[in-house]
């Protein structure tokens, strides 16, 4: 039979002060969070607008604002985008965009983690010299290449693509990218490491079974990164596409063309905020922890 000390003391929470305790924290907290509902108000509001002047008619925009439909929800119509779905090019533009990013976002990140793996712990010759050339790539600016690239890729047939947007998305994406990731993967114990070694591992098991899993904050930080630029990447698509038109350029041409056409505007620049939008959502909560990526050893 079980027994208790004698000595051994039960002690019981008290009810009111845990709810004074509470009460006080949430005093403490209310002018930070205040301020943070306040932040996320003004940053809603721009998109919120985009959103309301979408479903605007061309006529209802010139006469009134987007703030006119909170009070009269019955002017807003979903015909502009039915009309940029059925009567525009924009879904084989958005097409091409999902191309890009997907394929901007997803090679270089298989690339850079085995170069970041590389870099943190396989011993090679000249393996310091070949991250600071890594490190140094981060201060070349992306316009200096424009003229060459576009000249190299009329030789190679790879101008107005959609793999050699994602070939030029992913050169100067790497940096960053095997950067970030070096930094994670090396803040690893090495204790896992060699235990994985000794136990017959190789170098492609323990990287699939350990480092993938356990940086997946960085990865997800960087296709966080790495999708946004590609997604809303303007200069090196009017570069690099003429009939291959990302979003971004469809977009740009038609404001050029029709730039009060804005029942076909809206609803496309909203489609274009939207999708970006909700992949930082979905990442968000691996998105800070990846960002710290090898500051703090």
């Amino acid at each position: 039979m079980a027994t208790v000390a004698s000595d051994e003391v039960v002690v019981v929470p008290d009810p009111n002060e845990r709810v004074s305790a509470r009460i006080l924290r949430f005093l403490a907290k209310a002018p930070l969070n205040l301020l943070l509902i306040v932040i996320a108000v003004f940053w809603l509001v721009p998109t919120i607008g985009l959103f309301f002047t979408s479903l605007m008619t061309a006529n209802d925009f010139a006469s009134f604002g987007w703030w006119k439909l909170i009070s009269n929800p019955h002017l807003a119509t979903w015909d502009n985008y039915s009309n940029l779905v059925h009567h525009t090019s924009i879904p084989s533009s958005l097409w091409v965009t999902v191309q890009i990013a997907i394929g901007g976002t997803i090679l270089p990140i298989i690339i850079a983690s085995l170069a970041g793996y590389a870099f943190a712990w396989l011993e090679f010759p000249g393996r310091d010299w070949a991250f600071i050339i890594v490190i140094g790539l981060l201060v070349v600016p992306l316009q200096m290449a424009l003229i060459p690239i576009f000249s190299l890729y009329n030789h190679l047939h790879l101008f107005d693509t959609v793999f050699g947007l994602i070939l030029f998305h992913t050169a100067f994406g790497l940096p960053f990218a095997i950067f970030l990731l070096r930094n994670f993967f090396i803040g690893i114990p090495k204790d896992i490491l060699e235990s994985a070694r000794i136990d017959g591992a190789s170098e492609i098991r323990i990287f699939l079974r350990l480092i993938l899993p356990l940086g997946l904050p960085a990865i997800a930080s960087l296709a966080i990164f790495q999708f946004l630029w590609t997604w809303n990447d303007l200069l090196v698509a009017l570069t690099m596409a003429r009939n291959t038109q990302p979003l971004t350029v469809a977009i740009f041409s038609n404001l050029r063309q029709f730039g009060s056409n804005i029942d076909l505007i809206a609803p496309a620049a909203f489609f274009s905020l939207a999708i970006p939008l909700a992949v930082f959502l979905a990442f968000q909560r691996y998105f800070a922890e990846g960002l710290l990526a090898g500051s703090v050893k």
